[in-house]
């Protein structure tokens, strides 16, 4: 299986316990992709810009405490 229509048609084909298994699998393999990509993200500095804009506008009031 190497394109995405195939891994769609595979998935659709599953019956209801193993598709609620492929679901929790990929939960987490999303998951830890995502947090890889964040702290890869977070090290290169392209998040700096963003954070410098939050805090700035948690100085300057334009925030509020949840």
């Amino acid at each position: 299986m190497s394109t995405v229509l195939e891994l769609e048609k595979a998935v659709s084909g599953l019956a209801s316990d193993q598709l609620a298994k492929f679901r929790a699998w990929f939960e987490k393999f999303d998951s830890a992709t995502w947090d890889r990509q964040f702290e890869d993200d977070a090290k290169s500095g392209k998040l700096d810009k963003i954070a410098e804009q939050a805090i700035d506008d948690f100085k300057k009031g334009k925030c509020k405490e949840l």
